[in-house]
C-alpha cells in the first residue's frame, strides 16, 4: 500500500464548514494530514469535524476563524502550532461572491466587503502562515480558491471579479519573496460549482447551477464537483508539485482557453 499523499503534514484549511473547504478537510485528513479546519458558520464547522471518521480519532479538529480580522487569524495559526507544533500546508479557501449589481449601481460597500474577506482576509491568512513556516524552517505549502473570474471578465460579478483579479497578484507576488524559504504558493480556480454559496447567492438549487455550469462548459460529460477542487489543492499541497509554484491551476475543463464563438467544422 502507498504512504498517504499528506502524512505527516499538518494543515489549516479556512471556509471549511462547507462545499470546497469540506471536501478539503476530508480529503486532505483521509491523505493523513492532521487538519485544522477553519471558518465562521461553527455549527456546521463541528458536524464536519463529527462526521469524519479517523484512525485515531484526533486528527481533524475546528476552530473559528472570520478572516476579516487579522486577530482572529493569527490565534488561528497560533492554535494550528499550540495543537501540532508546526504547520506545513494552508489552504486559504474562506471567501464571498459578494453584490450581484450592474456596474451602473455598484454596491461600494458591498465591494469592500468582497475585497476585505477575499482579498485582504487571504492576505492575512498568508502573512501568519507564512511566518509560522519560515520560523520554524518548514518549506510549505500554500493554496489560495480564485475562480476562471481571476482570468475572464463577465464570468461573475464585478466586486467578485475584482477580488479574484486581485488575489492572483497577490499569490504572485508571495511566491516570489518566500520561494527564498523554500514555500510553494498557488492558487486553484474553479468553474462554476454547485456549494452552499454560490447556491444562495444565485437563489439556485445545486442541480440548476450545475445545469447552467454545464450549459457554458467546454468539457463535456463531466459535472464538475467541489471535490474534483479539493483534489486539485491536494496536488498542489503534497510533494508532487514540489516544484510548482507561482501558478493558478484551472479546474474549468478548458474552459478559459477556449473561444467558443468559434465552433469546429
Amino acid at each position: 500500500m502507498s504512504k498517504p499523499r499528506l502524512e505527516g503534514k499538518v494543515a489549516l484549511i479556512t471556509g471549511a464548514a462547507s462545499g470546497i473547504g469540506e471536501e478539503a478537510v476530508r480529503l486532505f485528513a483521509e491523505n493523513g494530514a492532521l487538519v485544522v479546519a477553519a471558518d465562521v458558520q461553527d455549527e456546521l464547522g463541528h458536524q464536519v469535524v463529527a462526521s469524519i471518521v479517523t484512525t485515531n480519532g484526533n486528527n481533524v479538529c475546528y476552530h473559528h476563524c472570520d478572516v476579516r480580522d487579522e486577530k482572529q487569524v493569527e490565534e488561528t495559526v497560533n492554535f494550528t502550532l499550540k495543537k501540532h507544533g508546526k504547520l506545513d500546508i494552508l489552504f486559504s479557501n474562506a471567501g464571498i461572491i459578494g453584490p450581484l449589481t450592474s456596474i451602473l449601481e455598484l454596491d461600494i460597500t458591498g465591494l469592500d466587503n468582497t475585497m476585505a474577506t477575499n482579498v485582504r482576509g487571504v492576505a492575512a491568512t498568508i502573512k501568519h502562515a507564512a511566518r509560522a513556516m519560515v520560523a520554524k524552517n518548514v518549506r510549505g505549502s500554500i493554496i489560495c480558491t480564485t475562480s476562471v473570474a481571476s482570468s475572464l471578465g463577465g464570468t461573475g460579478p464585478h466586486a467578485y471579479t475584482a477580488s479574484k483579479h486581485a488575489l492572483v497578484g497577490l499569490v504572485r507576488s508571495a511566491c516570489s519573496e518566500l520561494g527564498a524559504h523554500g514555500i510553494r504558493v498557488n492558487c486553484v480556480s474553479p468553474f462554476g460549482v454547485a456549494t452552499p454559496l454560490s447556491c444562495t447567492a444565485y437563489n439556485l438549487q445545486p442541480n440548476e447551477v450545475e445545469a447552467n455550469s454545464c450549459a457554458v462548459s467546454n468539457l463535456k460529460g463531466i459535472v464538475l464537483k467541489a471535490r474534483h477542487i479539493a483534489e486539485a489543492a491536494l496536488f498542489l499541497a503534497s510533494d508532487e508539485s514540489a516544484y510548482i509554484s507561482g501558478h493558478n491551476l484551472a479546474v474549468d475543463g478548458g474552459f478559459t482557453v477556449v473561444n467558443n464563438s468559434f465552433s469546429a467544422t
